[in-house]
């Protein structure tokens, strides 16, 4: 299933929720883009669609990498004592180097590092354990882990971070309904999915 097919039944769940807690119109609109973005979340793994969609290309990030790095040479060059020289051409040359290996699959870890700075600064403990989960879905396989009774458990938990940050009624249940949702509409139980979900990883590796 395409990933607005998934928003849209995301979208769908956050406006049942919103029904179910008699919401008022904004904070109804603001459950149905909840709901839209969770239904997506499963998708966030190293071969999803979602992952290069949030995530700027490679080439682009190594060309401003390399620009980074020359500037930092050329500007101990001209202002850095001895010290700072040495440290300084070091560290251009370094990054350099570093970002010639960059391939577009590094670029959802770097974007989850990005995610856990920011929630590091601002003391937002949904958004360093949303970090956690991006750097972690970077490294797995599409339709595993993301997909699978684990990784709802564990997004369940961001979410009531998530829910106690916002203190919204129907923040929570939006989410985990929106997230299983997807789950739902990947099984191999429907005639459009070529394969289904692993939902019992690691303990077995059979698609339903």
């Amino acid at each position: 299933m395409k990933g607005t097919a998934h928003s849209c039944i995301g979208a769908g769940v956050g406006f049942a929720v919103a029904n179910y807690v008699d919401a008022s119109p904004s904070a109804t609109l603001l459950l149905v883009g909840i709901g839209g973005i969770a239904a997506l979340m499963p998708d966030m793994d190293i071969d999803g669609k979602l992952s290069n969609k949030i995530t700027i290309s490679h080439k682009v990030f190594r060309a401003i990498a390399q620009a980074v790095g020359a500037l930092m040479i050329l500007y101990s060059i001209y202002a850095g004592n001895e010290t700072e020289l040495l440290f300084s051409i070091g560290a251009g040359l370094a990054i350099i180097l570093i970002s010639c290996l960059i391939k577009q699959r590094h670029m959802l870890t770097i974007t989850g590092a990005g995610v856990l700075f920011g929630g590091i600064s601002l003391q937002e403990t949904w958004l360093i354990l949303l970090a956690i989960f991006i750097i972690i879905a970077s490294f797995t396989p599409h339709r595993s882990y993301t997909h699978s009774i684990i990784g709802t458990i564990y997004f369940a938990y961001i979410s009531f971070q998530f829910a106690q940050s916002l203190q919204m009624d129907g923040v929570y249940l939006t989410c985990l309904l929106a997230y299983i949702s997807h789950l739902v509409a990947d099984m191999s139980i429907f005639p459009f999915n070529k394969r289904g979900v692993k939902l019992f990883l690691p303990l077995s590796s059979k698609d339903f």
